[in-house]
């Protein structure tokens, strides 16, 4: 039964159920843990000699404190948050929940400069995060009721499977589940189980012969590492000598460690990429508002791929019927295909999709399991809903009670990088005028993901992506036009910025328009 059936090479070995109690209140859903027999190496290692296999063992009723009386209306359940994370991600989701009425307290572990100094969270800078028993004892002595896990490596690392195991509501899928992300061969394998439109792919570990699959189906072709690989793991070869490169890096030259000494193939998709989200909790899910990622460095969607150099919702390019299309096609069968391998899902979905040109149809290029960044900026900012009342009825399997409202308009966000990214580049650049951006409207904020403060007490980048102008506007033309405006004030020598964010959606409203007219 389970996960056995998915025989996937990568993913970890033994699967086992356990129940966890706390002050006397158990939970009502089974705890997923592996333990790996010999022979077999973590997610990302490639010498892995067993399939994955899942043990089933029958818990006990019990009984949750926090049951609703269906007879009586439920008491408004208020609680303190812990957000684990230091980027733009991170900043945003403690904007939206120093907003949401029913949030106490908001701490952010590690935080950063804007986080502290903006005052939507107490940032925690010396909290090991990977130091789940810390992290434990910091919940249990601030009375911290909900955990909001920010990036995609402590969920790997297992960091929600330690929270559940000691009682604490942790809004993030297991480390088990987060193989999603964790591995793309994970990804693909669930994706030809359960009927998940996708691209064809074929997955290796020897050089010579992924060498040759590409020869064989020409180019354009993506390589892609099968681990994490900070969002630079996606080689998209427009020559065949890029494609053979991209496999001597990973496989040969061991570019990305681990991360990369399986590789995923896959054929090229032409189209339009557009991010979707949906929370889910375990068994439902909901979709959230649409957003559009730019991942290429330069303006017109060239240069390497990043992390993401802006974004905007909602994309016009995902219709209604579109969103009814990737639920009931992608995300609805990916929840119910987690279920049934024993490896349920609670968390946010973030699924890069490829509305293919030829078809107009969706297919699924990537999962990340966290939002994702900076959609997460445009969607935090148009969010009316009480996100941290919403991210506990996921965790408590409650998501079919829940409606998620969200603002008219638009919103965007321009991302402004180190000079280099995402090659090298230096730090301690100083940035200053931050308030002058924020001053343009009141609709316009500034996320903070890669900054310090200097021994002068300046504003210096510290990372590769380091600010998102983010504003709202009536529509996206008025949000483009804020969100420029604050960039424009920021003064920053050693930054640089996409000048042509939302540029597809821009060229779509002008030809409706035109149309129309």
């Amino acid at each position: 039964m389970g996960c056995a059936t998915l025989n996937l090479v990568g993913a970890a070995a033994l699967l086992k159920l356990n129940s966890y109690t706390r002050s006397g209140i158990s939970s009502p859903k089974p705890f997923l843990s592996f333990a790996q027999p010999n022979g077999s190496r973590h997610l990302n290692g490639c010498a892995v000699s067993s399939p994955l296999t899942c043990r089933a063992y029958q818990l006990r009723p019990c009984v949750s404190l926090c049951a609703i009386n269906s007879n009586a209306a439920p008491e408004e359940e208020r609680v303190t948050v812990l957000v684990v994370g230091g980027g733009g991600r991170e900043h945003a989701l403690c904007y939206a929940l120093k907003r949401s009425p029913t949030c106490d307290a908001v701490f952010c572990a590690p935080g950063n400069v804007g986080i502290s100094s903006s005052g939507v969270a107490t940032c925690i800078s010396d909290l090991d995060v990977f130091d789940s028993s810390a992290v434990i004892s910091f919940c249990r002595k601030w009375g911290v009721g909900l955990v909001v896990v920010g990036p995609e490596a402590p969920l790997v690392a297992g960091l929600v499977n330690d929270l559940l195991k000691a009682g604490i509501y942790a809004f993030g899928p297991s480390s088990e589940a987060a193989a999603l992300e964790g591995s793309k061969n994970f990804m693909k394998s669930l994706c030809d189980k359960y009927g998940i439109p996708t691209a064809k792919y074929q997955t290796f570990t020897d050089p010579s012969a992924a060498k040759e699959y590409i020869k064989e189906q020409g180019v354009p072709i993506v390589v892609k590492a099968d681990g994490l690989a900070a969002g630079k793991g996606v080689i998209v070869a427009m020559t065949l000598d890029e494609a053979l490169e991209a496999v001597d890096s990973m496989l040969v030259n061991d570019a990305f460690g681990s991360a990369g000494c399986r590789v995923v193939i896959e054929e090229y998709l032409e189209g339009e990429e557009v991010s979707f989200f949906a929370l889910v909790d375990g068994e439902n899910a909901i979709p959230l508002e649409s957003a559009q990622d730019h991942k290429r460095v330069g303006d017109g969607d060239t240069g390497p791929n990043t992390g993401g150099m802006g974004a905007y919702s909602p994309a016009p390019i995902l219709t209604k019927e579109l969103q009814d299309v990737v639920m009931k096609s992608i995300i609805f069968p990916t929840v119910k295909g987690m279920s049934a391998e024993s490896c349920k899902f609670v968390g946010v979905l973030y699924a890069g999709l490829m509305i293919e040109k030829k078809s107009g149809l969706p297919k699924l290029i990537e999962y990340n399991v966290r939002f994702g960044d900076p959609e997460c900026q445009v969607l935090m900012v148009r969010l009316e809903s009480d996100l941290a009342g919403v991210l506990l009825a996921a965790c408590k399997g409650q998501l079919s009670e829940v409606s998620v409202e969200w603002s008219v308009g638009s919103a965007m966000v321009v991302v402004m990088a180190s000079k280099g990214y995402p090659g090298p580049y230096e730090k301690g650049s100083v940035i200053a005028n931050l308030d002058e951006a924020e001053n343009v409207a009141p609709s316009v904020v500034v996320f903070h993901a890669g900054t310090a403060l200097d021994s002068d007490g300046n504003l210096i980048a510290a990372g590769g992506r380091v600010l998102g102008v983010t504003a709202k506007g009536r529509d996206l033309r008025e949000a483009h036009e804020r969100a420029y405006q604050g960039v424009e004030q920021i003064n920053w020598p050693g930054g640089f910025y996409r000048r042509d964010i939302g540029w597809r959606a821009l060229d779509l409203v002008k030809d409706n328009f035109v149309t129309s007219g």
